[in-house]
């Protein structure tokens, strides 16, 4: 699934940036070599770094 549309970003490489300690989407994007855009993105980014903390725990 597409997270975020403006850099191309899938479900995966978010949830493998908060496996390796990312706990905010900018901080996620970042790691990935990007920063959002237009924000639409954010909130949907947010549920899985908190769904991959959940469940790393």
């Amino acid at each position: 699934m597409i997270v975020c549309l403006c850099n191309a970003l899938r479900e995966k490489e978010v949830r493998g940036a908060a496996r390796d300690g990312e706990r905010t989407p900018a901080k996620a994007y970042r790691k990935l070599g990007c920063k959002f855009q237009c924000g639409q993105c954010l909130p949907l980014a947010q549920r899985i770094i908190n769904s991959e903390t959940a469940t790393a725990c």
